[in-house]
């Protein structure tokens, strides 16, 4: 058999050897709460590359100290966050994969000291900290981030930015009707409620001439939310200014459990992908290599975003190649244990 998930994938100047590709995933590790790369995340991410993933995504990066998911989150709100990051980046081109950062902003969901933003003043949850509504400057110094965080990426030397719009964070809290009660133009029509995430887009790209992925969040498990055909709007407004690909996620919005079995988000990823004609990544109990290929052969999905199935096997490249009777090279002092 020809795997399609061990097939190369071209987006715009960038060539992933494969089809594998590490979710970013909180680690909660800056423990000096200063954003800063330390030792763990030099291990963490290379042993990763090592296990012959083609891409590799840091976790959420906030752009913004307000922004951080929680206070020991990876930043790039500074100059200073750089030279770590290249460090990363180093350990993952040695072992011929590419690397992505996830540029991001909590918004209402930033579990720190101090004010927390969102388009409107409504809490996470009845128990969670008020956000303060974003002003007209608070939303330019935002998107201003965005653009200079790119700028700092470009300098750490990573192939793909990935902005987080899913999980009910601060670009999912403007795309939906659920968390954006504004009146100005960033919010009514789901035209206006995408004006935040396109003017970040146009930002980015002022100083960002990479491929550009967006993770979304395709369901949102409440009545009142976005519905597909918002979803298709929003990836075919995305395609038109130029994102190479959606990560399609859900959930995070509202507090609502989802019913979660083997590729249950599957769907989204499939339908987005040949409705809206643009590449997609499928991500969610994906935890095989036949469930992984099956995805790609069926044209389900052009990119496996493997989370927690890597969190336990670093190597979790070489188990699926193994499954699919595929030979995979890897790093010449694990050879005696590889073949």
């Amino acid at each position: 058999m020809s795997s399609g998930l061990f097939s190369p994938i071209t987006f715009g100047k960038v060539t992933l050897k494969n089809r594998i590709v590490m979710s970013p995933m909180c680690m909660y590790s800056c423990e000096q709460k200063d954003g800063k790369v330390v030792p763990f995340h030099l291990a963490h991410y290379e042993s990763r590359a090592a296990g012959q993933a083609g891409l590799v995504f840091t976790e959420a990066t906030a752009v913004l100290p307000e922004g951080r998911i929680s206070e020991e989150d990876l930043g790039i709100w500074n100059d200073e966050h750089i030279e770590g990051l290249q460090q990363i980046n180093e350990g993952i081109h040695r072992h011929g994969a590419r690397s992505g950062i996830q540029l991001a902003h909590a918004g209402r969901k930033a579990v720190i000291n101090g004010d927390i933003f969102a388009p409107s003043s409504v809490p996470y949850k009845d128990d969670w900290k008020v956000p303060r509504e974003m002003s007209k400057e608070d939303i330019k110094r935002t998107i201003d981030a965005f653009a200079e965080g790119a700028r700092r990426a470009k300098e750490a030397h990573f192939d793909i930015i990935e902005l987080h719009g899913a999980h009910g964070y601060l670009i999912n809290q403007f795309l939906s009707p659920l968390t954006n009660k504004r009146e100005d133009e960033y919010g009514g029509d789901r035209e206006s409620r995408f004006r935040f995430l396109d003017e970040i887009i146009e930002a980015v790209k002022t100083t960002w001439d990479g491929p550009i992925f967006v993770r979304i969040s395709a369901n949102e498990y409440h009545p009142g939310g976005n519905t597909m055909d918002d979803f298709l709007y929003f990836a075919r407004e995305m395609k038109n200014h130029g994102v190479n690909l959606i990560d399609c996620s859900s959930g995070g919005v509202v507090s609502a459990r989802p019913n979660v079995f083997p590729g249950y988000q599957l769907s989204y990823a499939d339908q987005i992908r040949n409705e809206a004609n643009i590449a997609t990544g499928a991500v969610g109990m994906i935890t095989s290599g036949i469930q992984a290929e099956e995805v790609i052969q069926n044209n389900r999905g052009d990119l496996i975003f493997v989370a927690r199935a890597m969190l336990r096997n670093p190597y979790w490249a070489k188990a699926a190649a193994d499954e699919l009777g595929v030979e995979l090279s890897g790093p010449k002092q694990y050879e005696r244990g590889w073949l």
